[in-house]
């Protein structure tokens, strides 16, 4: 065994070792600081006010016996009101906010057609798990609802 110790096996694996956990150290440094923490909330208080206001906006919307269908096929969405429907034919507005990724949120101003049926089309096709928000322009009421689409048929989109 009178092979230099750069032929052997050992100082080579020895070596690899701490040379692989300092790069390994680099590569999750810069993962932390690159990107961005979107789902963390700063301000609890805060959030915890907004949730207050939105049950009272959904309570609002249970008071008004609002009852509505709602229809996505690709990109088209469709709201149609069973009871409830706003007397003023003022448009509404459907917010589709992606579970995971804050950059597929999307929001819809849907407008009434002759039938009574309120229409709007997307951007992009609207595929997967999305917390889905309907309310008037005045922000009077609310209703909110986890849908996993594409839908197959009409569902009832109700508080």
């Amino acid at each position: 065994m009178n092979d230099p110790w750069y032929k052997q096996f050992w100082p080579w694996f020895l070596i690899f070792v701490p040379v692989i956990t300092v790069v390994m150290g680099g590569v999750l440094m810069y993962l932390a600081t690159a990107t961005e923490d979107s789902l963390v909330i700063d301000d609890y208080y805060k959030e915890g006010k907004a949730i207050n206001a939105l049950l009272d906006k959904e309570t609002k919307a249970k008071t008004l016996n609002i009852t509505t269908e709602l229809t996505v096929e690709g990109d088209r969405v469709a709201v149609k009101f069973h009871s409830g429907i706003p007397t003023d034919g003022a448009a509404i507005q459907i917010a589709f906010y992606h579970v995971t990724l804050e950059a597929l949120d999307t929001t819809l101003l849907l407008t009434r057609d002759a039938n009574g049926v309120y229409r709007g089309v997307a951007e992009r096709k609207l595929e997967g798990k999305w917390r889905v928000t309907l309310s008037p322009l005045n922000d009077e009421w609310k209703i909110q609802n986890t849908l996993t689409l594409p839908l197959s048929q009409p569902v009832s989109f109700n508080p």
